[in-house]
């Protein structure tokens, strides 16, 4: 699609404001674009005073009108942030009179439209059924993210419910965004559930984004638009304030383009709840600085696991992924292959189960909450809604998934608590506990996912592979870099560990990140 007049003129002014940045970064030998600005970059840039944060933000919203709204109409973002210019103005008065927070003073970041944020913007979850919810307080992660000085750019489409309605739903669609659509080609799927704040960065329509996981949910659309995807161990990030789907699941992460920019996000997102029991669990393994884990030799002398089965019948797959494994043996990695788990796909039953029992609990309190008279403050009474709106809300799939956990039962069922086990054994002592210690590697790696599948609003979404399942089940960590594209496609290489792995995963993504460099921007084609 080629550039029109408005959209020049947009990348001429941040060439402008930025461009000198490039030449500090020379000895890196990282090239520096206009439209791939890192934290470093922006700091630099505000510090040798040739960028103000209003300035930046200012020119983010009108990347977003010209290539979201308009131009190839990505449909990233649900809603900007109508106090985002006098936020940044007050960050810039502060770095002059006080200096700088950290990396993130003055960096404008979007946050899924499923996490809570105090400034007038709503939550939704993309559903109709919560428009004019207007959170009183921001979540937890948001509030840390604000303390770190980052400017609250706006709230980007998503899934709907977090692509758990339907077994035929549409990745990066909703009720309320409508669908949300891959910046390297137009007419494939931007993957789910945080398919907006990923093509928000892949397109560099923020500086980060923050998205959420259950299975997939980050590291899936990370892989897909090419850019980097970390999903913590479940409990390092607070869940509170978060449009739910399963406490044993469910978490905040980041989308970034770098393993470096991703690391300082979670860095300022991470950190203990009261209210959150699984924060409890963390213990005194939380960190402020994750960047200082990073290291452009992170994979000499690592001993790596191939998890080959994840695509055991996709030839060209397989050969991709052999590509990768030359790149790590190249750069001194030991690696093991095949390493695969032992109850290899034993999870894809019971977490359906488990979900189905936690979604129903998980989201009645959540909407519990909400103001008393409410439309709905209840699962029964979203399906009630939905069914009455079926026009708007399922004019392509519809909400088996609702109806099948509004009948499940409590978390006191035998059912559950059997299922929950189940899960457990099948990824962590007998998955990827079992194999890290059999081989005693440092971690497992496999292609995240396969390519971006055309979008289908008739029979819903393909499925090219992905390798999700284990770590989100456990609630391990799980970090997705990109490893180049397939036939103009992005695919991820993912690192996936035992709980409480981030420095280690950190440091073999950006080792990885350093000698493949497989982020391409995307061309914004009509197709591939």
């Amino acid at each position: 699609m080629a550039m029109n007049r408005r959209d020049f003129l947009l990348a001429t002014s941040v060439a402008a404001l930025v461009a000198p940045v490039g030449a500090m970064r020379a000895r890196a030998k990282t090239p520096v674009t206009v439209e791939e600005l890192t934290l470093a970059d922006i700091a630099a840039a505000y510090a040798g005073g040739r960028l103000t944060s209003r300035q930046l933000t200012q020119l983010y919203l009108d990347r977003i009108d010209a290539i979201d709204r308009r131009g190839p109409g990505l449909r990233a973002v649900l809603e900007t942030n109508p106090h985002a210019l006098d936020i940044a103005a007050a960050l810039d008065d502060e770095r002059r009179s006080r200096g700088p927070r950290g990396a993130l003073h003055g960096v404008p970041v979007l946050i899924k439209d499923n996490v809570e944020t105090a400034d007038r913007m709503m939550t939704t979850a993309g559903s109709l059924a919560l428009e004019g919810w207007y959170a009183p307080a921001d979540a937890p992660l948001v509030a840390r993210l604000r303390a770190a000085g980052a400017v609250i750019l706006g709230k980007t489409n998503l899934s709907e419910w977090a692509n758990f309605r339907s077994t035929h739903s549409t990745s990066g669609w909703s009720a309320r965004g409508g669908q949300t659509r891959n910046p390297y080609a137009l007419n494939r799927t931007p993957s789910g559930s945080s398919s907006g704040s990923a093509v928000a960065v892949a397109a560099n329509l923020c500086a980060a984004a923050v998205g959420t996981e259950t299975d997939g949910s980050i590291v899936s659309p990370a892989s897909i638009n090419g850019i980097v995807g970390l999903k913590p161990t479940v409990g390092l990030v607070s869940r509170s304030g978060i449009v739910p789907i399963s406490h044993s699941q469910d978490t905040a992460g980041a989308l970034a383009r770098s393993v470096r920019d991703a690391a300082a996000l979670l860095g300022a997102m991470a950190g203990r709840d009261p209210a959150d029991a699984a924060s409890a669990a963390v213990g005194d393994r939380f960190e402020r600085d994750y960047l200082r884990f990073l290291s452009i030799d992170g994979l000499r002398g690592a001993r790596l696991g191939i998890a080959r089965r994840f695509f055991a019948d996709n030839a060209p797959l397989n050969r991709f992924l052999d590509g990768c494994v030359a790149t790590l043996v190249r750069a001194g990695a030991v690696i093991v292959d095949p390493a695969d788990l032992p109850m290899h796909g034993a999870a894809a039953t019971p977490e359906q189960e488990v979900l189905l029992y936690e979604f129903k609990a998980d989201l009645n309190a959540y909407l519990a909450r909400l103001p008393a008279g409410f439309k709905v403050r209840s699962l029964a009474d979203l399906i009630r809604f939905n069914e009455v709106n079926a026009a708007r809300e399922m004019p392509f799939f519809d909400q088996e998934l609702l109806r099948q956990a509004e009948a499940k039962g409590s978390l006191d069922e035998a059912a559950y608590r059997d299922a929950r086990e189940a899960c457990l054994t099948a990824t962590r002592s007998g998955g990827i506990d079992a194999v890290l210690s059999e081989h005693g590697l440092d971690a497992m790696v496999s292609l995240t996912s396969g390519p971006a599948w055309q979008i289908d609003s008739v029979t819903g979404d393909s499925d090219t592979g992905g390798c999700s399942t284990p770590a989100a089940v456990a609630g391990y960590p799980h970090i997705s870099v990109p490893a180049g594209l397939y036939r103009g496609l992005p695919i991820g290489l993912s690192f996936f560990g035992t709980a409480f792995s981030e420095p280690k995963l950190l440091r073999l993504a950006s080792g990885f990140e350093h000698v493949a460099g497989g982020r391409a921007p995307p061309q914004f084609l009509p197709s591939v």
